[in-house]
């Protein structure tokens, strides 16, 4: 039975797709395929030893096993996989529209932030693949090549957020870390509300080159121009949900007391999962709901360029 796509879902997606596609060019020049590369070399198989060849190349269990000598064989990796582990919790619905300038929710930003990646990935002539994920594991889409497969991810990433889901971002990168066998550049895109990975983060960071994506709004306790939290204005009294709790609060945003102090906060939080990011050697990359999401990703590249991309 044919599956019917929400029409208003398949015009955001090729709406992402046109502007992710017209960012590539900056990503690529900002040097995506000069800071991620492939991983050395990997084992291609056993050959009888030749004269010439390295005895530390031997196989020694080969060669026990039948009598003469046999050698490993390598041959060079140049192959990437990128893996997108991407927060669909309630949270990420979240998004405030200035009048003077435009702003994209937290979840269409993400799914942008995915296009654009995915679509340097497929011009480098990388795999790559998705997990999705709020309170459990949405939906795994396998690594793969090609533009089409781009398409396929660029879908996935703008289904909306679930109302009333939480993230359970430790599943999450459990899970990652059993399907993704090999090596693997893993962006882990979220708003990373509360989120306290702790060692899973650490464990899959051993293995992997991760790298944390911090999507917020500056309303919601993002970074603003100055890259700290922006002041909520002074709008009154104002009901605040948890949308993924249905908590609701009363705020007095009329108090500038009050203000101060949601701000102190919201930067004291961003302080927090910024020293887990060290602690686990996890590279954290903010991304507004503003503006172009290739911009900080050429910043953050040249950055890996000029400290030394990863092993």
């Amino acid at each position: 039975m044919a599956v019917r796509i929400d029409p208003e879902l398949l015009a955001e997606a090729r709406r992402i797709q046109v502007r992710a596609d017209r960012m590539v060019t900056d990503v690529m020049a900002g040097g995506y395929s000069s800071v991620f590369r492939g991983s050395g070399i990997e084992f291609d198989e056993v050959r009888e030893f030749a004269e010439g060849d390295e005895l530390r190349s031997v196989d020694w269990n080969v060669t026990a096993r039948v009598g003469r000598p046999f050698v490993k064989k390598f041959v060079e990796e140049r192959e990437l996989t990128v893996l997108f582990l991407l927060d669909v919790s309630a949270s990420m619905a979240f998004g405030t529209r200035p009048p003077l300038r435009e702003r994209r929710s937290v979840a269409l930003t993400a799914a942008l932030f995915v296009g654009c990646v995915a679509f340097a990935a497929a011009r480098n002539n990388d795999k790559a693949g998705l997990i999705t994920f709020g309170d459990r594991i949405e939906r795994y889409v396998p690594a793969k090549k090609g533009r089409n497969h781009v398409l396929r991810l660029i879908r996935e990433a703008c289904e909306p957020p679930r109302p009333g889901t939480r993230s359970d971002l430790k599943a999450a990168l459990d899970y990652a870390g059993r399907v993704q066998r090999r090596r693997a550049i893993v962006f882990v895109v979220s708003d990373f509300l509360g989120a306290d990975p702790g060692a899973k983060l650490r464990l899959l960071a051993q293995r992997h080159d991760v790298i944390a994506v911090r999507v917020r709004d500056p309303f919601a306790g993002g970074a603003g121009d100055a890259g700290v939290a922006v002041e909520l204005p002074d709008a009154g009294l104002l009901h605040l949900a948890d949308p993924e709790t249905g908590r609701t609060v009363l705020v007095d945003t009329a108090s500038r007391r009050v203000r101060t102090e949601l701000q102190r906060r919201w930067q004291a939080e961003r302080d927090r999962f910024a020293d887990v990011c060290r602690r686990a050697k996890v590279d954290l990359l903010d991304v507004p709901t503003s503006g172009s999401v290739a911009d900080p990703l050429v910043r953050f590249f040249r950055m890996r360029e000029r400290r030394g991309s990863k092993r």
